[in-house]
Order: structure tokens, then C-alpha cells, then sequence
């Protein structure tokens, strides 16, 4: 598959704002109380907060095209840009999602290869993320990958408290 991947700046920005609504909606939205995600997306995804993402020298987007079509874009977090503090030479994937109309094309697998390919160059111990615990084909994506659940944590979806499991993947 010809995939190429750039890594985004502030020049980006309305790009990737809309990229990112649009994929976390058609991911999430149909299984989330309206409301509550509404007041989410409103507040995940507004231009002041994916502005200051972008702005943060330890979180990183990455857009993935074929050819010249946006199919997907990754996020990934060092240092204190994570969103748990686990270990200090670790590396958070913290989004990477897939243009619907791209699903099923194994876009999201190569988008992983990349991110572990990153994370390798960066000499990090592991590679690790949270996944929604009802997202089982996302849990079975990374468990086929080599990760391991080792942790949970919270997410609030709006006032919807959710848990997210947190798998890593060993990288030494």
C-alpha cells in the first residue's frame, strides 16, 4: 500500500481540527448518551485545544496519506505531554484513527508500524495506549500487534464516566 506520513505544525491546524472530529465522531458518536458526547466533542476537539496540542513539542500528529488523500492521522505523546505518567522512557499513542471511507484497507496496522517504528528511533522502553474497554475489535487490533493490557484508567465522556484499558507493547 503506498501510505506516506507528515508530521503536522501549526499550519495544519483547520486540517487536522476537522479530520479529528469527524473521525472520533464516526467512531464514538453512535455509542455515547448525545449530550454527553456533544459537550466532549465540543470541548476535546474545539480549535483552542487541538491549537495548544499542537502547539506542545512533546505531542505529535501525524497525517497518513495514500496518495495525495488524507486516510488517517496519529497522535503520540512524550514526557509530560502523557496522559498517565507510568515510566519515564515511555511513549503514549494517544489517537489513531482512520478516515471511514478508508476502513478495512489495513491503513490502521501500517499507522501502528509507523508509531512503533517512531517510538523505536526514540529509544523507548514501550509503546503504550488506552482503549475504550467496550472497543473490542480495537482490543483484539492491539493484542494481534503484541500488546498487553496492563492497567485501567478513567475517561469522561462528557459526564459519562468511562474505563479504558491501558496496553503497552514492549520495545526493549
Amino acid at each position: 500500500m503506498n501510505l506516506s506520513f507528515k508530521k503536522c505544525n501549526s499550519n495544519d491546524l483547520d486540517r487536522l481540527l476537522e479530520v479529528s472530529r469527524t473521525t472520533f465522531i464516526d467512531a464514538f458518536e453512535k455509542d455515547n448518551n448525545p449530550d454527553d458526547f456533544k459537550e466532549y466533542i465540543n470541548s476535546a476537539f474545539s480549535r483552542e485545544t487541538i491549537k495548544a496540542e499542537i502547539s506542545n513539542p512533546n505531542s505529535l500528529f501525524y497525517f497518513t496519506y495514500h496518495y495525495d488523500t488524507l486516510v488517517g492521522y496519529f497522535k503520540i505523546n512524550q514526557k509530560g505531554a502523557q496522559t498517565e505518567q507510568i515510566n519515564t522512557n515511555t511513549l503514549e499513542l494517544e489517537r489513531i484513527y482512520v478516515v471511514k471511507a478508508f476502513q478495512g484497507r489495513q491503513i490502521g496496522k501500517h499507522m501502528l508500524f509507523k508509531t512503533i517504528e517512531l517510538a523505536k528511533s526514540k529509544n523507548t522502553s514501550f509503546l503504550w495506549l488506552g482503549v475504550w474497554e467496550k472497543n473490542s475489535a480495537a482490543i483484539r487490533f492491539y493484542e494481534r500487534y503484541g500488546f498487553i493490557k496492563f492497567d485501567t484508567h478513567h475517561y469522561f465522556i462528557g459526564n459519562d464516566k468511562q474505563t479504558d484499558w491501558l496496553m503497552k507493547l514492549n520495545l526493549i
